[in-house]
């Protein structure tokens, strides 16, 4: 069982080589009787790393390329600024790739606090109806004189392209750095230099495609990662993960730095335990509102799924979909008009209507939702009662949003070993915002995801299961 903190932060493999960095760097003036130098004139360049948390991808290290390797016992949290951020560790290592422990190596690793205001580089979408399809959840009612109420996303809608920022920051050594072969790096008043490249962790590991549908006409973007040592003597199971409303854009890579709905499927220690290939498609328009009529990319959803199926080594008997809001809705009609489709699904903040729920009682389905979602949380107590109507035993508990990886894990455990095909995992109300209960004001919608898809034993849980 991986912790949350591996989770969000251990990469491997990334060694990716830092470009030439700009021209503010000291000049070397080396001393061959002291051993030491200015640290500028051998540092070769700066790399951005980013992240993405349940609040979207953020710049947490800088990796800085020296000319040969430096000692790690010699660093310390003070041997390097970074200019409006807080660094937190500092560490040696062979690649541009954040470790949990640091080891000799020409690249020196900045880490720095994802809670510094500078960190968030996800901004939303930025034009488009659809922007304001889902309001965020830390909204309050005061600031409008009443109850808050969401509106629902209008089928249709189309969005702009993403508001992400770049990744971009100067890096100062403030103290000296020791090689390992002993030659001191002293730091310089003038010894900076400026990232050059970024690595985004997870995310670049996806491709992005565009399918074009022949039954629908319709075109489609998409992200796809396939499973690293992809081998087509083998079979793989494939997740479908489906964005909400407020995603719709034209910028293909935006579901995959919004959140972790589709990464976490994609972290390095995931898939060393199960590797699957992931696919997250980019919709450019409100797929399904309040009327629940979908538009025709409903259906090239479930086409891709097949094609995909045809083009790559993956299993049948293992593809599993899931979605929040908006996504939540798709994945929960797809199971009712495809219900062959998929072996098992994950719906997390999202409902459809009750009187065509009965073919969900035959699927594997994991619901989750906050018990203060004024909207999706009454709509999965009614799809509940038609299940158990027809039925099916429904397992049950309420979680508290603020529990540790270790409290999760538990409560996943405790919920699947009922055994059942249908498990419903509630949030308590106001559990899933910052300050608790006393935030909450009726809209626990958006808050619920960032939380959920930290929880690895619901992950678990859906590769178990099988057509």
């Amino acid at each position: 069982m991986t912790t949350r903190r591996a989770f969000l932060a251990r990469v491997v493999g990334v060694g990716t080589t830092a470009v030439a960095a700009a021209s503010g760097l000291a000049a070397c003036d080396s001393d061959s009787d002291s051993g030491s130098s200015s640290g500028g004139g051998q540092v070769k360049g700066a790399t951005a790393i980013t992240q993405v948390y349940g609040d979207g991808q953020k710049f947490i290290a800088v990796a800085v390329e020296y000319d040969t390797a430096i000692d790690n016992a010699t660093l310390t949290k003070t041997s390097f600024t970074v200019e409006g951020r807080t660094v937190t560790k500092v560490y040696a290592n062979t690649g541009a790739a954040l470790a949990d422990q640091g080891k000799d190596g020409p690249y020196v690793i900045v880490e720095l606090s994802p809670d510094d205001d500078g960190a968030l580089l996800w901004g939303g979408v930025g034009g488009g109806a659809a922007g304001s399809a889902q309001p965020s959840a830390s909204a309050s009612p005061a600031a409008t004189g009443s109850p808050y109420v969401i509106p629902g996303p209008q089928v249709g809608s189309t969005g702009g392209p993403a508001t992400i920022k770049a990744a971009k920051a100067t890096v100062v050594q403030s103290g000296t750095v020791t090689t390992t072969g002993g030659t001191r790096y002293t730091a310089a008043a003038d010894t900076k230099v400026a990232t050059g490249h970024t690595v985004n962790l997870i995310v670049d590991d996806f491709r992005q495609f565009t399918y074009k549908d022949p039954k629908t006409g319709r075109s489609l973007p998409y992200n796809l990662y396939v499973p690293k040592g992809y081998d087509r003597t083998k079979s793989y199971p494939l997740v479908l993960f489906m964005h909400d409303a407020s995603l719709i854009s034209t910028t293909v890579r935006a579901t995959l730095v919004q959140g972790l709905g589709a990464v976490c499927w994609a972290a390095p220690e995931e898939q060393a335990e199960r590797p699957a290939f992931v696919l997250a498609p980019q919709y450019p328009e409100v797929v399904v509102g309040d009327d629940y009529k979908p538009t025709s990319l409903f259906d090239t959803t479930a086409d891709l799924v097949r094609e995909l199926t045809g083009k790559y080594s993956i299993d049948t008997e293992r593809l599993y979909s899931t979605g929040q809001s908006m996504g939540a809705m798709m994945t929960l009609g797809l199971n009712i008009k495809y219900p062959d489709l998929f072996a098992a699904s994950w719906v997390v903040a999202g409902q459809w209507p009750a009187a065509q729920a009965a073919p969900l009682a035959k699927k594997n389905l994991w619901v989750t939702v906050s018990q203060g979602d004024t909207k999706a949380y009454p709509g999965e107590n009614a799809i509940m009662a038609v299940v158990e109507k027809a039925g099916t035993k429904v397992s049950r508990a309420v979680w508290d949003g603020q529990s540790t990886a270790a409290e999760f894990a538990a409560d996943v455990k405790a919920m699947a070993a009922k055994g059942t095909t249908v498990n419903y995992a509630t949030f308590k109300k106001g559990s899933t915002l910052p300050g608790g209960l006393a935030n909450a004001h009726g809209v626990e919608h958006n808050s619920t995801w960032p939380i959920a898809y930290t929880i690895e034993g619901v992950r678990e849980w859906i590769f178990r299961q099988r057509t």
